[in-house]
C-alpha cells in the first residue's frame, strides 16, 4: 500500500484545483487565436476576457488593468524594469525575481520581525529623486510576514513615488483590494492558489506607461506581446473564482492549521525558533528552526517520511542555503541555516498536521548528542 503524501509546500506551488483542470481541458478544444477576428478567434478571446475579469475581481481591480504574463517573475520584471524611473527601492526581504531584476536597487531594511523599517523608507524617499519606484511584497514567501502596505503607500504618495506590490503569497489566501493596499502595480501568480504553473498577471493602470520586455506583437495592450496561453489563462480564471468564494473562512481555516502545527512543534521542541511569531502573518505560512539540525537534513528526513516542505524560496535551483530573508532580519547564520518553511493550502487537512508533527518530532528526538547538548545549554 502506498504511503499518503503530506504536501506542505503550497508557497512553492499549490496542487491544481480539479475545477481549474476541467476548465483547462475544455479550453484546449478551442482552436482560435485570441487575436483573430473570425468566430474561433472570438471564442478564444471571450475565454481570455472572462478569466481576466475573474482575476481582476479577486484583487479589486478593473479588468483592463490585468495583463497576463508567464508568471509572477515576469510580472515583477516588467514592473521593475518597464517604468523608466530614475531610482528603485526594494525591501531587503523581497523574492529573488525582484532583487535580481534591478541589482542596483537600494535595499530598504527590515526589523527583527521582517517588517519594513518605515522611518528608513521615509528617509530614502525624502533624499530623492521623486521619480522613484518602491517595491515591497505584501506577504513574505518565507515567513508569511504581512507588510503595512497602507503606511508604505502613504509615504510613496507623499513623495511622489510609484508603489509596486508583489502580492503572490497573499492573493487567493487573504482578502485584498488594490485600492486599499494603495499599490500602483500588483504581481500575481496562478499556481500559488490552485491554478496552473506558467501563468501570472501584472495589475497596472491602463494610463501608466509601461515598456514591454519583449517586442513583436500587440497582445495584452502592447505590454506583453505574444499569443496568449488560453488554457493556462482559463485555469487561472477558474482558480481565481474559486479562491474568491468564502475567502475569509478559507483564511481562518489555514490560520487554524498553521497555529495548530506551531503549538504542537513548540511543545515538542521548546528551543525551536518560530520566525516572526509576533507579527501579522499570512495564514498558511510557518517558518521554524530546529536548533542543531541544518535545513538540508530536515528536508531529507521529512521527505523520507513522506512530508514535503522547503527551506525557503523554491526559485533557487534547488539550492539549500541560509535564507537572505532571515539574514536581513538579523538572525545568526546557524539559526537561519536550520530553518524550514511549512506552508498550507486549499487541500490541507488536520491529517497533514499530524503527519508533520510525527515526522518532525521523530527527527528532533534523534538529533546528535552535540545538538541536544547545545539546545540544553
Amino acid at each position: 500500500m502506498s504511503r499518503r503524501l503530506t504536501y506542505l509546500d503550497h508557497n512553492a506551488t499549490s496542487p491544481l484545483r480539479p475545477e481549474a483542470r476541467e476548465a483547462m481541458l475544455a479550453a484546449m478544444d478551442i482552436v482560435g487565436n485570441p487575436s483573430s477576428v473570425h468566430g474561433a478567434g472570438r471564442a478564444a478571446r471571450q475565454k481570455v476576457e472572462t478569466a481576466r475579469a475573474a482575476v481582476a475581481d479577486l484583487v479589486g481591480a478593473a479588468p483592463d488593468e490585468v495583463i497576463f504574463t508567464g508568471g509572477a517573475t515576469e510580472a515583477n520584471n516588467i514592473a521593475l524594469r518597464g517604468l523608466g524611473v530614475e531610482r528603485v527601492l526594494v525591501s531587503a526581504i523581497e523574492h529573488d525575481s525582484v532583487l535580481a531584476a534591478v541589482p542596483e536597487a537600494t535595499r530598504i531594511p527590515v526589523d527583527g520581525a521582517g517588517v519594513v523599517d518605515l522611518a528608513a523608507l521615509a528617509a530614502l524617499l525624502a533624499a530623492g529623486p521623486a521619480n522613484t519606484l518602491v517595491s515591497v511584497m505584501l506577504a513574505n514567501n518565507e515567513t508569511g510576514v504581512i507588510q503595512p502596505m497602507g503606511e508604505i503607500a502613504k509615504l510613496c504618495v507623499r513623495h511622489g513615488a510609484l508603489l509596486h506590490c508583489d502580492a503572490v503569497q497573499a492573493a487567493g489566501k487573504l482578502p485584498l483590494r488594490k485600492a486599499v493596499l494603495g499599490a500602483d502595480l500588483l504581481s500575481l501568480s496562478a499556481h500559488k492558489f490552485g491554478g496552473p504553473q506558467g501563468v501570472g498577471a501584472l495589475v497596472v493602470p491602463a494610463a501608466l506607461p509601461v515598456t514591454p520586455l519583449a517586442f513583436g506583437g500587440g497582445q495584452e495592450r502592447r505590454r506583453r506581446p505574444g499569443t496568449e496561453n488560453v488554457p493556462a489563462i482559463v485555469g487561472f480564471g477558474a482558480a481565481a473564482r474559486l479562491a474568491a468564494e468564502g475567502l475569509e473562512d478559507y483564511a481562518l481555516r489555514l490560520a487554524a492549521l498553521r497555529d495548530e502545527a506551531e503549538v504542537r512543534l513548540r511543545e515538542l521542541a521548546p528551543d525551536a525558533v518560530v520566525f516572526a511569531a509576533g507579527a501579522a502573518r499570512a495564514p498558511g505560512t510557518l517558518s521554524i528552526a530546529m536548533p542543531g539540525v541544518d535545513s538540508q537534513t530536515q528536508l531529507m528526513a521529512l521527505d523520507l517520511a513522506g512530508v514535503c516542505v522547503s527551506a525557503g524560496s523554491a526559485c533557487s535551483s534547488g539550492k539549500v542555503t541560509a535564507s537572505h530573508v532571515l539574514m536581513a532580519m538579523g538572525m545568526p547564520v546557524e539559526v537561519a541555516g536550520s530553518a524550514i518553511r511549512i506552508s498550507f493550502g486549499w487541500n490541507s487537512t488536520n491529517e497533514d498536521v499530524e503527519a508533520l508533527v510525527a515526522a518532525w518530532g521523530a527527527l528532533y528526538r534523534r538529533r546528535s548528542p552535540a545538538a541536544q547538548l547545545g539546545a540544553a545549554s
